[in-house]
Parts: C-alpha cells; structure tokens; sequence
C-alpha cells in the first residue's frame, strides 16, 4: 500500500503542479494557481501519516517505509526548487517572462552550483535520516528495524558521493573551451540622447 502511495504523490505533485501552473498562467489566475501549488506539502504529509499508521498497525519495518522516508526527504531538499525551475520556464514559454538563467558551465560559478546543489541533497539525506530515526525509535526493537538502518546508510551514502562530485567542480573547475577563454561577457552601452 505505502507503495501505491508513493506513486500517487508522485503523479500528484505534477499533477498539481500543471494544475497550479496552468492556473497562473494561462488562466490568468495567479493567486488560485499559488494556492494549488502550496496544496504540494499535504501530499507529504499524508505519506508520512500513512506510514506512522502503518507502523503503528504493527507492519514489519521494511523497504517501503525506508523508501517513503527517503521520498519525503527528496521532496524537502529538491521540491522548492524544482517547482521555481518549472515555473520559471513556463513563465518565460506561455507568459512572456525572462528566459530561466541557465546554470553556470564554468570555473568557480559552476563550483558554487554545484555546492548548491549537494547542500540541497545533505538536506535531503537529512531528513531522510531523521524520519527513519524516529521510526527506529517508535518501533522500539533493533532486531526489527535493519532495513530501516539500511536505508539511512543509503541517503549517507547519497549525500557523501554527491559532496565528492560537487568538491571536484571546486578542486578541477571546469574551463572555458579555447575559442571562449579570455572573452568576458559583453557590457551593455546605454546611449542617452540629448
């Protein structure tokens, strides 16, 4: 059941956010659309309460709950961000908004990126870890709880490979190819007529 669950927050974030995006958009409504977009957390919550029942119903811990757990922390670090990527493009696309800035290809610029990127998936693994610590605490016997364990080694193990990938941008920044290096983006004149 859990998940079926999953599955069904899964299609129901982007469900919701089409919804919401269409509404701000293309409907022209852009306070309705926002509130169907803050709708995006109940699906989170319902998740987790359905998995505290679960437990408290007397499930064996297993792999779906590790998963609902890492679910639901995946949301946390990357669902903000990944609404205002989207958001940003079908403003641009449908509403006339400016083009979504790209991320940076190179040197340090593309360093800090990255960083960005890793805190949001140390923030995941995070909550990830804490949610499923806290299962481990509700279920209460250890002979129980290892595919819970398991899943917690696995967002450890997700944000530490993520941090070496972002500290190589840092340590090797990537550089411009040949025909770029050297140029600097072109300042804007502005020409004032008298």
């Amino acid at each position: 059941m859990i998940v079926i669950l999953i599955i069904i927050c899964e299609i129901g974030f982007w469900v919701l956010l089409a919804a919401g995006l269409a509404l701000r958009y293309l409907a022209r409504l852009p306070r309705l659309g926002g509130a169907v977009l803050l709708l995006e957390p109940l699906l989170e919550a319902v998740l987790l309460t359905v998995t505290v029942i679960d437990l408290r119903n007397g499930a064996e811990p297993d792999w779906k709950h590790g998963l609902a757990a890492l679910y639901i922390g995946f949301t946390v670090g990357y669902g903000h961000y990944t609404i205002k990527r989207i958001d940003g493009w079908v403003a641009h696309r449908f509403a006339g908004g400016p083009p979504p800035v790209r991320p940076p290809r190179y040197g340090m610029a593309r360093a800090r990126y990255e960083g960005g990127l890793w805190l949001r998936t140390a923030i995941a693994a995070t909550v990830t870890l804490v949610l499923l610590q806290l299962a481990i605490a509700y279920v209460g016997d250890a002979s129980r709880t290892g595919p819970l364990t398991e899943w917690q080694a696995l967002a450890v193990r997700a944000a530490g490979i993520h941090g070496v990938i972002a500290l190589t941008y840092l340590l090797w920044p990537r550089k411009p190819p040949k025909d770029l290096a050297g140029e600097e983006e072109p300042v804007p004149v502005t020409v004032t007529r008298r």
